[in-house]
């Protein structure tokens, strides 16, 4: 008991349960660490900024909101203008995103005036941040999707994936077993183990079977749930759902899990609930996932690209003719970061999930 002294409560509390049913899924683990009520990061933290854990793209420009607000404007003119509308945000932080979204899609004739807004935030601070940014619209808050109302959709979920709960299996020369989270007494600290017995074939997709023993696949069932409502919702009654991510277009494998503290990386098996922990979103299954549910999903595009095509440069040079010199490097240096191949611009993908009759969406050319 001495050793592990110096455990914060969050990981007694692992290390309780793993005692007492051995050892748990890494989503078991990513969950508790995420989401626990009192012990939680997304309970407990603000992540944001300089002063939390990182930075997303809403925090570096103006123009990332921007552009979104403008994408729901044209896409809910497509859809024949729908009043009321539900608009969405998964996620959304401080509410820069959809406040800078909706200082240009509220321009479109009719818009304000059908949009019902909806966030899903389950951080309290955060949500106090949110209704201050956006009591103008008078926000409805959420603890999940499933909470929605149903009706007409128009959905924002920018780094929401990400967060949510994977499993882990390794190819072993018999097939695959699950990396399992113990607890080791030894040195008091959590590590992987791998399960006893054997992982049936079917849960892991075809398509990854023939991986090189020592591969690590990744799984997020909350995620190929959600991405499969979302889908179905949209295919049900109009509209359609943007998501924008770090993660692979294909589905590969590699183990991608990891942690961020103080925009430094972190061990993701120490100080649980203290530190940001994410995985790379599996943007083939997931567009998979909504199409199964009878909805449009888009080529996955890179973020970069995507901005682009929605009119990155033209806003910012807008922005920069009425700017100083300085203020004006600071614009080019934003965008550069958010499109750039070296930066955001390629790690991040981009994929749009919609009724099939909306078979143009801005930035999305495909036709597929």
């Amino acid at each position: 008991m001495e050793k592990a002294a110096h455990l914060n409560p969050l990981a007694r509390l692992l290390r309780r349960r793993i005692e007492r049913g051995g050892p748990i899924s890494l989503a078991e683990y990513m969950a508790l660490a995420l989401g626990h009520p009192e012990y939680g990061y997304y309970r407990t933290h603000d992540p944001l900024g300089a002063a939390g854990d990182f930075t997303t793209a809403p925090e570096i420009s103006q123009i990332f909101g921007e552009l979104l607000g403008g994408w729901c404007a044209v896409v809910w003119e497509a859809m024949g203008s729908p009043a009321p509308v539900l608009l969405v945000e998964l996620g959304p932080g401080r509410g820069t995103l959809m406040g800078d979204a909706l200082r240009v899609a509220r321009l479109k004739t009719g818009f304000e005036a059908a949009v019902r807004l909806h966030l899903v935030e389950t951080n309290e601070t955060l949500r106090r941040a949110q209704q201050k940014a956006l009591a103008a619209f008078q926000p409805t808050f959420h603890n999940t999707f499933a909470d929605l109302p149903e009706g007409p959709l128009l959905l924002l979920a920018n780094e929401f994936f990400d967060a949510l709960p994977v499993r882990q299996f390794e190819r072993t020369a018999g097939g695959f077993r699950e990396r399992l989270v113990t607890f080791s007494e030894a040195d008091s600290t959590f590590r992987f183990t791998l399960a006893k017995g054997m992982t049936p074939p079917q849960q892991i997709p075809a398509r990854l079977h023939a991986c090189a023993p020592g591969s690590v696949v990744e799984i997020s069932l909350p995620a190929l749930s959600l991405a499969h409502e979302i889908g179905r919702r949209v295919a049900a009654f109009g509209g359609a759902a943007l998501a924008l991510d770090y993660g692979s277009d294909l589905s590969k494998p590699g183990a991608t899990f990891q942690s961020v503290r103080e925009h430094r990386r972190h061990d993701p098996l120490d100080r649980p609930g203290e530190a940001d922990l994410s995985a790379h979103a599996d943007f083939e299954s997931l567009a998979e996932a909504a199409r199964q549910a009878g909805a449009r999903a888009t080529a996955i595009l890179p973020q970069g690209l995507f901005l682009e095509r929605l009119g990155m440069h033209a806003r910012a040079e807008h922005l920069i003719a009425r700017a100083d010199d300085e203020a004006a490097e600071r614009i080019r240096t934003a965008c550069r970061r958010l499109i750039a191949a070296e930066e955001m611009g390629t790690l991040f993908r981009a994929l749009a999930i919609a009724h099939p009759d909306l078979t143009t969406l801005p930035g999305f050319d495909d036709g597929a």
